[in-house]
């Protein structure tokens, strides 16, 4: 099992309340935060991995973590499926998401719901396909989140998870460490008002199982055909399988 890092240290609560308190936090200055600190890039990394999608052309897809919307808000203009749901443990990220989704007019194709991806209210074989951007390694028990996943998936649907990874070569892994672990606390500090949240990424970046040990997991599940694809020197990584 991964290890377990937690945003809060001197909380009791578990993993899956602080993550929630986490982001119910910064959820009002996430969606620039996000594309402030990657530079744009984020928005480019959302693109290539929906494309993943094109071929299948999924009608009904679930965003697992789905936060502020972003990236099902990209899924609707890149695929044009009939509908997305949405689920997030953060009732204040899904309330951005809910004013993004009335302002452009988009209730009958995109719905958000409060909910626990590990636990997912929907029967089995209900979904196309799944997504999940940069969610899963916030979850309290991996394994147990994406055999869920898999469960929801109908037989032969794919499933798009958009994640950070761990760059190996030289020089970008240092720079990559550096920018991290002190660029990116500072500006979390400056303006969310939650230190906790931008030293937490960090952290749980490096203990996620990224690359092949992810695709492990994917497979022991149960997934087939599992793929990956690093992005901007292995920043992040496209990882891909079908039910």
């Amino acid at each position: 099992m991964p290890e377990q890092v937690t945003p809060y240290k001197d909380k009791n609560a578990t993993k899956k309340e602080q993550v929630a308190d986490m982001f119910n936090n910064i959820s009002s200055t996430y969606d620039f935060l996000n594309h402030f600190m990657s530079l744009g890039i984020d928005i480019l990394w959302r693109k290539k991995a929906i494309r993943e999608l094109e071929k299948s052309k999924p009608q009904l897809i679930l965003d697992v973590a789905t936060g502020t919307g972003d990236f099902a808000f990209e899924a609707l203009n890149m695929l044009k499926p009939e509908k997305i749901i949405g689920v997030d443990i953060s009732a204040g990220m899904l309330e951005v998401a809910e004013k993004k989704i009335q302002k452009r007019g988009l209730s009958s194709k995109f719905e958000v719901r409060l909910g626990d991806s590990e636990k997912l209210l929907f029967e089995d074989n209900t979904f196309d396909a799944v997504t999940v951007a940069f969610g899963v390694r916030n979850y309290e028990n991996l394994e147990k989140g994406l055999s869920d996943m898999l469960r929801v998936l109908k037989p032969g649907g794919k499933i798009v998870i958009l994640e950070f990874s761990k760059p190996q070569n030289f020089p970008i892994k240092q720079l990559y460490h550096f920018y991290f672990n002190s660029v990116t606390p500072a500006i979390g500090k400056i303006f969310s008002k939650d230190n906790s949240a931008y030293k937490y990424l960090p952290e749980s970046v490096a203990a996620f199982p990224d690359g092949k040990n992810f695709l492990q997991l994917l497979h022991k599940v149960g997934f087939k055909e599992t793929k990956y694809q690093p992005l901007t020197f292995g920043i992040s990584s496209i990882y891909t399988g079908v039910k």
